[in-house]
């Protein structure tokens, strides 16, 4: 869904919008593009989110490798939302950030003055304050493909090629494969929705990691789960928020060399 961000003279406006004296409310005003062509009015606050994230270990300045910054770097940027991206390297926690995250973990992001950890708790917060456009996947498809990033590790992680871990990432995925076949082409049929935005980073950290560690990829047979793997990532907001490849196998390298 597209966010047409429109700023007409105040006269404008009251002229469309009777009775509405939107240059007294310090929110940006936004005109919506709804699924059945409709415009709707609704606002969000002007001032940007602050996001701590993990920071790149190879390239300064740069977003870390962390998937479930992303996913909620992908919320935010689905829903238009303005964001000011703190970069936090973790081997070298500030105290600062320490008092914010006493854990020390990514990504937390600061909604009503308030830190919250934890992008489960983080995507459901932002869609109950921000629900427009809404990004909520039906409960009943919520756990669809939910398997496959515990798979991947498990078989990353293998040392023995006859333990079980292949055949049980390569079940899990034709599942998802003949899940997106059935009601694709995303887990909520024709939109995007949270759940997408959750598995995405996880079947790209896949995708390189194996790639990288075991010479492995997702087998040709799997068109459905190869189709919706290279709609997503070259979706804008997935670009704009997807990790270096080479962070993704410096992360992942001290899981396969123990």
């Amino acid at each position: 869904m597209s966010t047409a961000r429109i700023t007409p003279s105040s006269a404008a406006l009251s002229t469309t919008i009777n009775h509405l004296a939107v240059y007294c409310i310090p929110t940006r005003i936004l005109f919506t593009r709804h699924r059945n062509r409709a415009f709707t009015i609704w606002s969000k606050a002007s001032d940007p989110l602050e996001v701590c994230v993990k920071e790149s270990v190879t390239t300064p300045n740069r977003l870390g490798d962390c998937p479930f910054a992303q996913r909620v770097l992908l919320t935010l940027e689905e829903k238009s939302l303005p964001y000011d991206l703190k970069l936090i390297n973790l081997a070298n926690k500030p105290d600062w950030f320490l008092k914010i995250s006493p854990e020390g973990k990514v990504p937390v992001v600061k909604i009503d003055e308030q830190w919250i950890p934890d992008s489960d708790v983080i995507t459901q917060a932002l869609e109950e304050k921000f629900p427009e456009p809404s990004l909520a996947t039906p409960a009943e498809k919520a756990s669809v493909g939910s398997k496959i990033f515990s798979a991947f590790i498990a078989f990353l992680k293998s040392k023995d090629s006859s333990d079980g871990t292949e055949q049980t990432l390569l079940s899990e995925l034709t599942a998802f494969n003949e899940y997106i076949e059935k009601n694709g082409p995303f887990i909520n049929g024709k939109y995007i929705s949270a759940a997408d935005l959750s598995l995405g980073p996880k079947l790209y950290h896949l995708e390189i990691a194996l790639g990288y560690f075991k010479n492995w990829s997702v087998p040709d047979s799997l068109i459905y789960l190869k189709s919706y793997m290279k709609t997503i990532f070259s979706m804008d907001s997935f670009v704009k928020t997807r990790a270096l490849k080479e962070d993704v196998i410096e992360g992942w390298r001290p899981k396969v060399t123990g």
